[in-house]
């Protein structure tokens, strides 16, 4: 007897960020796997048989542009954040069961915002500007969409009878409607961040981090 099957989808900036704060370094590709090899092991999909792991994320910009204040050229194509993002995403789609789809990252036309703490700084201790006050605006494109899209595609075309989605955006809620609705089971990895309400709504299953157990007290 065919055993049904699922999909993972990884929402890769959420699922980096909690692994980052967790690990303390850089997320390394083993890393992720790692995770996958934990969620693939839950007892919620036993007799279930894996189709493939979904990776989103946005390819890293290498525009060039001008600080803000000093005007001096600078190429995002040359930083660190660039070098280890590209990385990352190298190592990834050459492992098993894996397949990454990127989205981009765009910068806003005026390329830089002033840093939040900066702007309530320089209203109680006004003084001059210096590129260091400034971060780059920009924002990720297409990656909600495709993760959206892809979740209808499985459901639509029958490929798999469930799904376990690792993030904490609201924005997929519609998404967790429609395939429920098409009979999937969706569980949720929000990694203990909790979720918006409705997104924990519309999940069959959503996973809890174990709680600490407290050290037994010493006999007097």
């Amino acid at each position: 007897m065919l055993k049904s099957m699922y999909a993972i989808l990884l929402d890769g900036g959420y699922l980096t960020k909690v692994l980052r704060t967790r690990l303390g370094r850089a997320v390394v590709a083993d890393d992720i796997v790692e995770e996958c090899d934990r969620l693939r092991a839950l007892p919620e999909l036993e007799g279930y048989e894996l189709l493939r792991i979904y990776y989103y994320d946005a390819h890293p910009s290498a525009a060039k542009v001008r600080r803000p204040v000093s005007g001096e050229p600078f190429s995002l194509g040359e930083t660190e954040r660039f070098r280890h993002a590209q990385s990352l995403f190298d190592q990834l789609v050459l492992k098993p069961n894996m397949a990454l789809r990127m989205g981009r990252v765009d910068l806003t036309p005026h390329a830089w915002r002033l840093k939040p703490r900066v702007a309530k700084e320089l209203v109680t201790a006004p003084r001059p500007l210096t590129d260091d006050d400034f971060d780059l605006d920009m924002g990720q494109k297409g990656v909600d969409m495709r993760i959206g899209m892809d979740m209808a595609r499985l459901a639509l075309r029958n490929m798999v009878r469930a799904v376990v989605v690792v993030t904490g955006d609201s924005d997929f809620v519609p998404a967790f409607k429609y395939v429920r609705r098409e009979g999937l089971k969706v569980i949720l990895e929000p990694y203990g961040r909790g979720g918006r309400k409705e997104l924990r709504e519309h999940a069959d299953i959503v996973l809890e981090l174990p709680r600490k157990q407290k050290k037994p007290e010493l006999a007097a």
